[in-house]
């Protein structure tokens, strides 16, 4: 049976064509089926940028950034040097980006729906480049396959929630098996990030969604195999930007991978792993700037299990407690809380309660959602605690361990501790601390469950 790779390479992986044509060989080596790119470098702020300073009326300024964006692919085009079917492609697209920011620009409007028109346009463009990169590739060392260019929009179909959309799984494996067949011969190139409604209006999955584009794609295809190439070599113990002796994890399983992702770790998307966790999709991690480095892999099970595989920083977190003395021996507080949450779109992260309290941490944008604010105060005392950063060691048996918390407090001594969350998985510990603390505590934290 037919085993099919779906390689999905990262916006520095795309940076320019030096970086393409070494991303193409990657995906030449590994005989990758279906390619799902990001924007170039850069690109996706640059658009959201175009958007915003448009809707303000500035119209100068956002011709100079769809000039800037516009001279940067000219540059990679022509030095892939590109045909001409490519490059009316191209500048299609190009007329597309000032066309839209023009409507912007006159309507004052930039809605969710306009924005992710917009941002599409970056994987859109650096699709049509690595279609070249990747054929030419193949023509190089022989191989007969042909590449085929893949508009993500037709297979990856989504809600209506623009921004942020939710993928439609059924829907997006009927169109994988309709539109992209022959995989034994043909290499689809696609877009990450993006997708789009029943009725055809461009959505995004969010910003970091390529990832998880990648993994619903790899499910809607049957892939054996789900690479995701980046700029670092694999998954460490930790940043190593924080911690120089972070190590290079070989093999990580699943549930410690999404705690990982989840709680801080950038080199997968929080979400990516959910597609491939469902349909058992061993996924690599490794850089194309170094394909000849060992990686990390993560499976399902694996060999090792030890007690702290890694340790996740998220920064930038709010502490917002609640109070009343009606959540005292009285049900329905809880429920009440948590609705507001949903009504509003907001993701908790950690959560604990006492008699009349209950302390959530949240991601510090939360701030700026005021009616969220007032609506918790009209049921309860609302404080809100900011500049702080929410530390979590990943690892197995956490919540079964006699004297890990002691150890834990131990090592960081003296830094204060204001919240902790234990006992909801056994894979993760964490903990809040002040931002300008949490590298610190991160380091002493590595070198005493790591580094002995």
């Amino acid at each position: 049976m037919f085993a099919s790779v779906v390689s999905k390479f990262g916006g520095t992986s795309m940076g320019d064509a030096a970086c393409m044509r070494r991303s193409a060989q990657v995906a030449a080596r590994q005989g990758s089926s279906l390619v799902v790119v990001s924007a170039t470098s850069g690109t996706t702020n640059d658009l959201i940028a175009v958007g915003t300073i448009a809707q303000k009326g500035n119209w100068a300024e956002a011709k100079k950034l769809i000039k800037k964006i516009g001279e940067r692919h000219e540059k990679i085009a022509a030095e892939l040097d590109i045909d001409p079917a490519q490059r009316a492609q191209m500048e299609e697209l190009l007329e597309e980006l000032s066309s839209m920011a023009r409507g912007i620009f006159l309507l004052k409007d930039c809605a969710p729906k306009a924005m992710d028109n917009l941002m599409s346009l970056g994987e859109r463009l650096s699709s049509v480049l690595f279609v070249k990169a990747m054929s030419d590739q193949f023509r190089q060392e022989g191989i007969p396959r042909k590449v085929h260019w893949q508009d993500a929009r037709e297979v990856l179909k989504t809600d209506e929630q623009f921004g942020k959309a939710r993928p439609m799984t059924d829907k997006i494996k009927q169109l994988c098996q309709e539109k992209m067949t022959n995989l034994e011969s043909i290499s689809y190139v696609t877009q990450g990030f993006i997708g789009s409604t029943e009725e055809g209006a461009t959505t995004t999955l969010g910003r970091g969604g390529s990832d998880y584009s990648a993994a619903i794609l790899a499910e809607g295809v049957g892939a054996s195999t789900l690479e995701i190439w980046t700029d670092v070599p694999g998954i460490a113990t930790t940043d190593p930007r924080i911690c120089p002796a972070a190590r290079p994890i070989v093999e990580i399983s699943f549930k410690e991978a999404s705690e990982l992702a989840t709680f801080g770790a950038k080199v997968l998307h929080p979400a990516t792993l959910l597609p491939a966790i469902r349909s058992l999709i061993p996924v690599f991690v490794g850089s194309s700037f170094d394909a000849e480095q060992r990686g990390t892999w993560v499976r399902k099970e694996v060999a090792d299990s030890p007690l702290v595989r890694a340790l996740a920083l998220r920064r930038n977190q709010i502490l917002v407690t609640l109070s009343t003395p009606e959540m005292l021996h009285a049900h329905g507080f809880l429920a009440k809380t948590f609705k507001a949450f949903d009504d509003h779109k907001v993701s908790i992260d950690a959560i604990t309660t006492s008699e009349i309290s209950v302390s959530l941490t949240l991601d510090d944008s939360t701030l700026l959602n005021k009616k969220l604010l007032q609506e918790l105060a009209e049921f309860a005392e609302v404080k809100v605690e900011e500049n702080l950063a929410l530390i979590s060691l990943i690892g197995n048996s956490i919540n079964h361990t006699a004297g890990l918390a002691k150890n834990i407090f131990d090592a960081i001594g003296d830094i204060n501790v204001r919240m902790i969350c234990l006992g909801a998985s056994k894979h993760n510990f964490c903990f809040l601390v002040a931002q300008d603390k949490a590298e610190e505590a991160l380091r002493r934290l590595h070198r005493s469950f790591i580094e002995i």
